[in-house]
């Protein structure tokens, strides 16, 4: 088991690696595997990054991301710039509806709504959003809305990850009630757990997942 300070050193490592944050002034506190991130930075698609490298580090069970985003003369842009830069982006993407999604921007954060069939869509309106200038936040309040009259298949699910050669499904356990999946157990690192639960999303019928596998990190 790694020492607070080894994780700590390990995830400033991670985050200075990134060439789109070397220049990002990313505070980290560890503590039990659980990693903190303060500061600021002046992009919303910086926050994600570092997030995301955290994340990526062995013996990381928690990320809680408090990175404050703060524009600069450069990255200002008023709302309606804001907006009509994500209407031209969404365009862009083959994977998101047309006229599905609609968007608020109040003060550089974007509210999200609309109904998708899948969860991929979802996140791409998000990943759409994220990298463009002048964002400071990101409400996602799409819903997933199902066409399918399949009922969900616990095996289909089950088999999914035990396919995956980077995830030990020896500790996940699949539930499925209704359109929801829930996973429970204990994995090895964040991403199986995130990779778990986008495999979940893939099977038809899924309106939600419950991730609830826990991240127990051991040498």
């Amino acid at each position: 088991m790694k020492t607070n300070e080894e994780l700590q050193k390990e995830v400033v490592d991670a985050i200075n690696w990134e060439p789109l944050l070397q220049a990002a002034e990313i505070g980290v506190m560890v503590k039990d595997g659980i990693v903190t991130l303060t500061g600021s930075v002046n992009s919303y698609a910086k926050k994600g990054e570092a997030e995301q490298a955290a994340k990526n580090v062995s013996g990381v069970k928690v990320v809680v991301e408090k990175i404050e985003v703060i524009l600069n003369s450069q990255t200002q842009k008023t709302d309606q710039e804001i907006a009509v830069e994500i209407v031209n982006a969404f365009k862009w993407h083959w994977d998101i509806p047309d006229g599905k999604v609609q968007v608020k921007v109040e003060n550089g954060w974007v509210s999200l709504t609309g109904e998708l069939e899948w969860n991929y869509q979802k996140e791409a309106a998000v990943k759409a959003v994220s990298v463009l200038i002048g964002v400071k936040g990101i409400t996602n309040n799409i819903m997933i809305i199902t066409l399918s009259k399949d009922n969900i298949e616990k095996k289909g699910i089950e088999d999914a990850i035990k396919r995956n050669g980077h995830i030990d499904d020896s500790g996940i356990e699949v539930e499925v009630l209704n359109n929801t999946v829930t996973l429970r157990g204990i994995v090895d690192s964040w991403y199986q757990k995130s990779e778990s639960g986008r495999i979940a999303w893939k099977a038809p019928g899924v309106t939600k997942v419950e991730n609830d596998l826990d991240v127990d990190f051991e040498e």
